[in-house]
């Protein structure tokens, strides 16, 4: 099970990043020649650093994170992907 701190953590990453939605767009706009679907690629790009900094953060504390927590990180984005789509949708980029 993920620790209180950690799933903080998760919680205010994904409120930055929503909050930074329009720097992501703009990001994933650079390779438009190769991306079609802007939102989704600044969902990916979202997406991957959030569990980027997710594994770094165990990987600081030399442990690495069981399948449960890999499963509860997976379930704390599902319950917010709808926020961060619209933060997505909402920028201002």
């Amino acid at each position: 099970m993920i620790s209180v701190t950690t799933r903080s953590f998760i919680d205010s990453l994904i409120d930055y990043y929503i909050s930074e939605a329009a720097a992501y767009s703009q990001m994933a706009r650079l390779y438009s020649d190769e991306v079609v679907d802007i939102p989704a690629a600044t969902f990916g790009i979202i997406l991957g650093s959030i569990y980027s900094a997710f594994i770094q953060s165990y990987t600081s504390q030399q442990q690495k994170p069981s399948l449960e927590d890999i499963q509860e990180f997976t379930q704390i984005v599902k319950k917010r992907a709808a926020q961060i789509k619209r933060g997505i949708l909402d920028s201002k980029s």
